[in-house]
């Protein structure tokens, strides 16, 4: 690389995110703007970037949540780019549209990509399209009587999940017809309450499937690979507990069906930047189904990076930069093994 991507970018987020965020920006000689509410004027992250602008009160929605004062904030400091994170407004279609709006380097993915992922049903939709297996299901459904008919097509136990949802919430396995009506109106209220959308869908549920995700990355010249797994398999209500790579369950031969169809399911939508691509895998039959795309960098991808020797937080900024990604999966061999663990605030 002849020259700095940026001089300055602007990291809208907080907490460790941020402080991984600016040490890559220090690395690659690239000045760092921090932003923070009046509850984090102490924080780590605030100390360690270059600048850091007040935003706001404690509540989220007038400070992290809000895209106006983000941007004066970038605008006011001259940072020449925005990164995300992740949480906060890091899927937000708006947000990466607003920032390009304002003739900032928005450093994710588009906003249609971000907009098409972020509706379960609509990507499920372009996955079939584009020949990426999904779970058995169906989408577009409102009345209970149609609920009922594709759960009796699917099979029993089915999942009933917010279409605009994400974080195992909106979600409630139902495990015969009878629990259908109840496992409906939970999802929705909660599904609601979470994401201001009550729509659903319904798809077969796998009680014994591994959780299994692919790293896959894309540049501005249309090149798109994946970099290896992460199997998720160890959860607690839907939130993934340990993550860790590789996979145990993956030999070659599947992880390059896998791989495959990561690459197609981010070719689908024009990808670029990092993301995630996740599966559910039935350990008997070795079939693999479609779950959801993350439109951002994942709170675990340390774990490919130690194994693969690869910073993707770096390679986030150089390719928002309009830098070529040089390398494809086959580029990278798994040195060892890593693991990420949860920890949990709450008496069990």
């Amino acid at each position: 690389m002849k020259k700095r991507p940026f001089s300055k970018i602007l990291i809208a987020n907080r907490g460790e995110i941020a402080i991984r965020v600016i040490r890559a920006c220090k690395e690659l000689g690239i000045r760092t703007v921090a932003v923070y509410s009046e509850a984090d004027i102490d924080a780590l992250h605030v100390r360690h970037a270059h600048e850091a602008v007040l935003i706001g009160p404690p509540a989220p929605l007038e400070s992290y949540l809000n895209i106006e004062k983000l941007l004066n904030a970038a605008k006011k400091t001259g940072a020449e780019a925005i990164h995300p994170g992740y949480g906060f407004l890091s899927e937000n279609a708006d947000f990466a549209e607003a920032v390009r709006a304002a003739g900032l380097v928005f450093i994710g993915p588009s906003a249609e990509a971000i907009r098409i992922m972020g509706d379960k049903a609509e990507s499920k939709i372009r996955m079939k399209a584009a020949g990426v297996p999904t779970v058995p299901g169906a989408e577009g459904i409102e009345t209970l009587a149609e609920f009922e008919a594709a759960a009796e097509v699917i099979g029993y136990p089915v999942l009933v999940k917010a279409a605009a949802g994400g974080g195992g919430k909106g979600m409630r396995v139902v495990w015969k017809k009878d629990e259908l009506a109840e496992g409906i109106e939970s999802a929705r209220r909660e599904a609601l309450n979470a994401f201001g959308d009550e729509t659903l869908l319904v798809e077969k549920y796998l009680p014994t499937a591994r959780h299994i995700e692919f790293q896959v990355f894309g540049d501005q010249q249309g090149h798109i690979t994946h970099l290896h797994e992460r199997e998720c398999s160890v959860q607690r209500r839907h939130q993934k507990v340990i993550e860790e790579t590789p996979s145990p369950l993956l030999d070659e031969e599947l992880r390059q069906r896998m791989g495959a169809a990561a690459v197609a399911a981010a070719k689908a939508v024009n990808y670029t930047n990092a993301g995630t691509v996740e599966f559910i895998v039935d350990p008997e039959t070795r079939e693999f189904y479609f779950l959801e795309m993350n439109t951002r960098l994942q709170v675990e991808h340390p774990i490919t990076e130690l194994v693969l020797g690869i910073d993707l937080v770096q390679w986030q900024i150089r390719v928002a930069a309009d830098e070529a990604f040089p390398y494809s999966a086959d580029d990278f061999c798994a040195r060892g093994h890593a693991i990420e663990a949860r920890l949990y605030a709450e008496d069990p």
